[in-house]
């Protein structure tokens, strides 16, 4: 007999805090599966695209794609799951949450506040995502203010390119490129390594500039000329002033929907 279980993804990209929910949640829905532990918005994507849980808890701030895109790309590939968002931000922005009738959780998560989510989630489980959600993302996704303590975007790197040590303006970055521990950088120059994770580059990139379409990729939209789907869903990018090609997989292709 097939497995009934409800199931779900954590995204949560401070390991204390994913691993507190994670405990939170076993203790609140014992019969609840959780399938995947996430770190960041790809891989919380990815997971979604392929275990296609009953619900989500997303962190909205993460490296690379926001709990808030993750939700929005995801709507295609499983329209089913139940989003719920995890935020630090103040009353301002949880009052929207609220008026969309969409489940948050404040950090620190309370378990009479965890519990209060559960129950909501149980009781919708199965239908699918309505027009709340949507009309959320598109009011909260371009004013939410900066987490505290957060830097400056970058503005160059230093990378290194066989003895030579180069400095890179990042407007010039046509895309990162992750390799085990080390980033090779392209510009229309050529290509560079960095000894930083793209893990670390995405939480330094403008977010509005720089979006991942792979996990292990990061393209400048800037240096973007057109882009492609093919019958599987997956694309193929065209850019400016470098010859190859690069692949969208296909749970990020919903980034790329016309405006």
């Amino acid at each position: 007999m097939a497995d009934t279980s409800p199931t779900c993804i954590v995204a949560e990209d401070e390991t204390l805090l994913r691993d507190a929910i994670v405990s939170q949640l076993r203790s609140a829905w014992p019969a609840l599966q959780i399938v995947a532990e996430c770190e960041d918005g790809a891989s919380a994507l990815e997971a979604i695209a392929e275990h296609k849980p009953d619900v989500a808890f997303l962190d909205i701030r993460m490296p690379g794609l926001t709990g808030l895109e993750v939700a929005a790309a995801s709507a295609e590939a499983s329209p089913q799951t139940q989003i719920v968002f995890v935020t630090a931000y103040d009353q301002h922005a949880i009052a929207a949450f609220e008026r969309g009738a969409i489940d948050y959780l404040l950090k620190p998560v309370s378990a009479e506040r965890l519990d209060a989510t559960v129950q909501r989630l149980q009781a919708r489980m199965g239908e699918s995502r309505d027009e709340a959600l949507a009309a959320l993302l598109a009011r909260l996704g371009p004013v939410l203010p900066r987490e505290a303590g957060a830097v400056e975007p970058l503005t160059w790197l230093t990378a290194s390119a066989g003895r030579e040590t180069r400095l890179i303006l990042v407007d010039e970055v046509a895309y990162f490129h992750a390799d085990h521990k080390y980033t090779t950088v392209v510009t229309a120059d050529g290509e560079a390594l960095l000894r930083t994770s793209l893990r670390e580059l995405l939480a330094r990139l403008d977010a509005n500039t720089f979006k991942q379409i792979h996990r292990s990729t990061v393209v400048n939209m800037k240096a973007v000329a057109g882009i492609t789907r093919d019958d599987t869903g997956r694309g193929t990018l065209r850019l400016r002033g470098r010859p190859e090609t690069l692949t969208v997989s296909a749970p990020f292709m919903a980034l790329f929907r016309p405006t």
